[in-house]
């Protein structure tokens, strides 16, 4: 890279002086109307483009999650695109509700192809290009600007011959000035309006004016006052579409989406998860749920967002990136010790809440709106913190682990997890939970019955009598305290040789109904000082609490 690039780089200028812009101090009230181009623009960016199973799987797709405009394809281009076409429409594969849009250079023989593929469709936008920047008008095609209106006009009239010889379809005309996004916008707009001279549009019959970012050249708040200006100099106002096409060159695609929305656009032309020639046309999905998460319906359902992401993956050979915005394998989850802290606290409080509203530290929106589960908000690596361990028991057993007991089990996964440099699996948290607290039969003290007798009036000692198996062989304990809990320690500590005193004990249905099970925790301070802590699992709360104190015993 150079020391000084601007021995060789230009900084972008803002081809309007827009001084009193109105976009900043606006709101997205309302979803746009959406396009997908992934059949087109999306497939022309592939390696491997798709082949018409893997076109049509896609396409289903698309109407399955509620696309009303789609583009299918480019016609004129091969035989496969033209067929492909079609297909869709002998086939009966077009909805009522759905406008298919295919796409043309402004060439007179590739636009009457065009408009033949279409023949007997219900409904149909015809979109022709012409790029207009001065680079393109230069370098690519050796023309001035003289030259690219009557390119444009002459196609825009052979567009309007071709649809006259089909009366039986609504026919709706696109014209993308290309390049937009560095074209002069004095020069944009004269072109736009010499199209509109020829199509002659009206409220009842508007025509789409498509601005694409054909190349991100400057921050998305120029593309905003780009757009601003043209919608506010564009003659016939109340007959015109203002399209958006962004790219995303510089990685603002969606931040110049939104802006270029603010500024005054109706639609937007896009692929679902970015796809699209170089570094990718505007990502549909992340603009769609960023308007969800602002209280606006997107009119496009992703609730079924791992069917969404398998399709696109399979058609188009690409995965999506498992930190992609709110598709990615790993978008929802947190491996770090203070956001798992959160998000645990978070969902303790929404379950308090009456008002339905979602606010939730580190999730903009919820998971299961896309049909995610809660099973991977939190993951347990070395970065992980009591809160992220105490969130997977909680989900996969139902466990609430107080917090001294949450921070007394983190060291022994930390210690784990540092040792083996992995994350750790529900499965492989819940065995070391078991072998810390012995719960899996490796115990030096192991409950075989008891019995528990006593008045139930306040103050009345409690006498508890039972078995227990030491180190193999059963043996018979009493004690007497203030309750059941306190008759065991006694038990223990008379007939045992420990010494130890219950400080704190938590209790809790692991599920509800007649069968459930009961969890109880117990934390004892031994004569030594040393702290211990005990578990307890059985369908009987007071079974459960007596198990708890063995279970200190055992950590003892």
């Amino acid at each position: 890279m150079l020391i000084n690039p601007e021995s060789k780089y230009r900084p972008f200028m803002a081809p309007v002086a827009l001084a009193d812009r109105r976009w900043p101090s606006r709101h997205i009230e309302a979803a746009p109307r959406w396009v997908s181009t992934d059949l087109r623009d999306g497939n022309q960016s592939l390696a491997d483009p798709m082949g018409v199973e893997k076109k049509l799987r896609f396409y289903d797709m698309l109407l399955k999650i509620g696309f009303k405009e789609i583009e299918i394809g480019f016609p004129s281009a091969s035989e496969t695109e033209f067929d492909f076409v079609r297909s869709l429409i002998d086939g009966g594969k077009i909805p009522d509700d759905v406008t298919v849009q295919v796409l043309t250079q402004a060439r007179e023989d590739l636009i009457a192809r065009t408009f033949e593929s279409l023949k007997g469709v219900r409904q149909a936008i015809v979109h022709m290009y012409v790029a207009t920047a001065p680079l393109f008008r230069r370098v690519v095609f050796g023309m001035d600007k003289a030259e690219i209106i009557a390119l444009s006009v002459a196609g825009a009239r052979t567009m309007l011959a071709e649809s006259r010889k089909q009366p039986e379809t609504r026919w709706t005309f696109e014209y993308s000035p290309e390049t937009f996004s560095f074209t002069e916008a004095e020069f944009a707009l004269e072109v736009c309006e010499r199209v509109l001279d020829v199509f002659q549009p009206t409220p009842d019959n508007p025509v789409i004016l498509n601005l694409p970012a054909t190349v991100e050249v400057a921050m998305p708040n120029v593309y905003a006052d780009q757009i601003e200006w043209f919608c506010r100099n564009i003659s016939r106002r109340d007959s015109v579409v203002i399209s958006l096409h962004p790219h995303n060159d510089r990685g603002t695609g969606v931040a110049a989406t939104e802006l270029g929305l603010l500024a005054g656009a109706d639609r937007v032309e896009g692929c679902l998860f970015g796809n699209g020639e170089r570094t990718g046309n505007v990502d549909l999905v992340t603009l769609a749920l960023n308007l969800y998460t602002q209280g606006i319906d997107p009119k496009l359902d992703f609730s079924g967002m791992r069917e969404v992401v398998g399709t696109v993956e399979h058609c188009n050979g690409l995965p999506v990136h498992p930190r992609h915005p709110y598709a990615g394998e790993l978008v929802f989850t947190a491996f770090s010790g203070s956001h798992q802290d959160a998000i645990k606290k978070g969902f303790a409080a929404h379950e308090t809440r009456n008002d339905g509203i979602w606010e939730m530290p580190y999730l903009p929106i919820d998971p299961a709106d896309l049909g995610e589960t809660y099973e991977a908000v939190i993951r347990v690596n070395s970065q992980s913190g009591k809160g992220g361990i105490a969130w997977v028991l909680e989900q996969d057993r139902g466990l609430k682990l107080p917090r001294r007991f949450q921070v007394d089990f983190s060291r022994t996964v930390q210690e784990i997890a540092d040792r083996t440099g992995k994350e750790m699996t529900s499965e492989s948290i819940w065995q070391a939970f078991e072998a810390a607290y012995h719960l899996d039969g490796n115990k030096r003290f192991a409950l075989v019955d008891y019995e528990a007798a006593g008045l139930r009036r306040p103050g009345d000692k409690r006498r508890f009598a039972g078995h227990i198996r030491i180190d193999g062989e059963v043996r018979a304990i009493a004690g007497i305290g203030n309750g059941l809990i306190s008759g065991v320690v006694a038990a223990l500590n008379d007939g045992c040789g420990i010494d130890m005193e219950v400080v704190d004990y938590h209790e809790h249905a692991l599920r509800r109904g007649s069968d459930a099970q009961a969890a109880a925790y117990v934390e004892a301070r031994l004569a030594d000082g040393r702290t211990v802590f005990g578990v307890g699992i059985d369908g009987d709360v007071a079974t459960a609490s007596v198990k708890a104190v063995l279970g200190a015993a055992n950590a003892a």
